[in-house]
């Protein structure tokens, strides 16, 4: 989200950002209102811009703005929040009017490719660094070797698996493919299914085929290969044996939690976000990292979570003060106060045993986390067209539209 990623689409903005380049030049030109080309100019308030609509996040979040706010010196926070899936084309709208918001808050994948148009100030422009931080955030938020946003707080996806389900099974957590199998086929009895998971035909079905692909050794950028087909076969046949059900097409990673809420599925895979509803249902749960394929392989998981930059405006001194509540919303406190508000995990790494301590629920996420690989680090602004193709085969798959070995060539023409 990054939270996984809140099942949030593009909206052609991927070619409509281009858009934004001329525009974003145009903002820095603009009037001198709010100081203009005075950094030193006096600053009452700051608007803000993300994606945190929902409760309790949105009052969450914006008590952290409005506290940081205060901190810095700032009367007034104006923080606006938007569906997910509509952020992109807002952010657009916003540029094309010079209207651009004083701190945009951005999904990790995301920030390559509103970096690419320029719509967005370096943060070594205003003393700020990423010293400390988990080195997944760290390129998720850096573009041609500049840093555009801070990262309070990642997440990733593991095995959540059902103690007291798999205990009167007799079956112990998978660590292979075949335990995988074996162990979901097993525990599905009646309306109670063995494993669930999301694949659905969006970013967060991407998202959640990350795990089986690169755990395997297949790669965004060779989508064609064995490694990525076997990755899709395991998906194929878990859904084929009835050890997952059908309906993983349509399941969003909420409803693949209340499966497992309900006891309807003993595993499944998901985020550390789900676990504050875990324990209040009380779930008596373990996590364990996505299995492996075969002997020698490293369980490797997406890094997901939201970042905070500084769009480039027509006031100096707002860009600056914006720079302060960027760094407020990533102090060592605000890190720790969120990862356990959020269900998610300090992004630094020197925080990881003090939040270990404090949150046991979460262990089983911290090691994960400061692994986490960042879905743009090898294809950077041109992350999402890949992510569809790879959704786009997945979804083939599962609906019999394509086998496979073809399913990704098949996608791509698409």
């Amino acid at each position: 989200m990054s939270h996984g990623n809140k099942n949030r689409k593009r909206l052609g903005a991927t070619a409509a950002l281009a858009v934004l380049v001329p525009l974003a030049l145009a903002a820095c030109s603009g009037s001198d209102e709010d100081g203009g080309g005075d950094a030193s100019a006096a600053v009452d308030s700051l608007t803000v811009l993300d994606y945190y609509n929902d409760e309790p996040a949105k009052t969450q979040i914006g008590d952290m703005l409005s506290a940081c706010g205060t901190s810095i010196g700032v009367a007034k926070v104006d923080h606006q929040s938007v569906p997910g899936p509509t952020l992109i084309q807002k952010v657009l709208q916003q540029a094309s009017s010079k209207t651009m918001p004083d701190v945009l808050m951005l999904d990790n994948p995301d920030i390559q490719q509103i970096a690419a148009t320029g719509a967005l100030a370096p943060l070594s422009d205003f003393g700020l660094n990423a010293d400390g931080f988990a080195k997944g955030p760290v390129a998720a938020a850096t573009y041609q070797d500049k840093l555009y946003a801070l990262q309070p707080g990642a997440n990733t996806i593991a095995i959540y698996y059902n103690k007291d389900i798999l205990s009167a099974a007799g079956v112990e957590p998978p660590k292979t493919w075949d335990e995988l199998k074996t162990a979901a086929k097993k525990l599905t009895k009646g309306s109670q299914y063995g494993f669930a998971f999301n694949a659905t035909a969006d970013y967060e079905g991407a998202w959640q085929f990350l795990p089986p692909m690169w755990t395997n050794g297949g790669d965004e950028t060779q989508l064609k290969s064995p490694q990525v087909a076997q990755a899709l076969q395991l998906w194929k046949d878990l859904v084929d044996s009835g050890s997952a059900s059908k309906s993983v097409i349509n399941w969003s990673q909420a409803d693949v939690n209340d499966q497992f809420i309900a006891k309807k599925a003993a595993m499944m895979l998901n985020g550390p976000w789900q676990t504050p509803n875990l324990v209040k249902a009380k779930i008596n749960y373990g996590v364990v990292p996505f299995p492996v394929n075969q002997a020698g392989q490293t369980s490797t998981a997406p890094l997901g979570g939201e970042a905070w930059t500084v769009p480039l405006t027509s006031s100096e001194a707002k860009m600056k003060k914006a720079a302060e509540l960027v760094a407020c919303m990533n102090t060592d406190e605000n890190q720790l106060k969120r990862a356990k508000e959020g269900g998610i995990v300090p992004t630094k790494l020197a925080l990881a045993d003090k939040y270990k301590a404090e949150n046991p629920t979460m262990v089983g996420f911290v090691e994960p986390v400061a692994n986490a690989r960042s879905r743009t680090g090898k294809l950077g602004d041109k992350w999402p067209d890949q992510a569809k193709i790879i959704y786009t085969g997945m979804q083939q798959v599962l609906t019999g539209q394509a086998a496979p070995a073809d399913a990704m060539a098949k996608a791509g023409a698409s």
